[in-house]
């Protein structure tokens, strides 16, 4: 599940690449969205921002489910605070840590 970059490159930013990946997860999904946008060449931070990008959106559209997704938000707070502080911490050791399902789609959707 996990894979390690060859090397510590610089990204569009001129930061390390696992600096910059920990910055995808900083603050969910709106992180993920800003990092897709600015970085168009290093693919280890794509990737780390495009699954901030759908795990954080998904957890946050949850919320908005009426009843059902408030109960569902109930459990998923506390689950997604560990998520995140796993996630970014992952992504600063370097790793490219993929998700059960959301890590595989999002290495689809890069690849094309």
């Amino acid at each position: 599940m996990e894979n390690t970059p060859e090397k510590n490159q610089k990204t569009a930013l001129n930061i390390d690449e696992n600096i910059e990946a920990l910055l995808c997860y900083a603050f969910g999904f709106l992180t993920g969205v800003l990092f897709l946008l600015i970085e168009k060449e290093n693919k280890f931070v794509r990737f780390h921002a495009m699954q901030s990008l759908i795990t954080f959106g998904a957890i946050f559209l949850v919320s908005f489910i009426p009843i059902l997704g408030w109960i569902i938000s109930i459990i998923l707070i506390p689950l997604s605070f560990i998520l995140w502080i796993f996630l970014m911490y992952k992504a600063y050791q370097g790793e490219r840590y993929k998700l059960p399902v959301i890590g595989d789609f999002v290495e689809k959707q890069l690849s094309k």
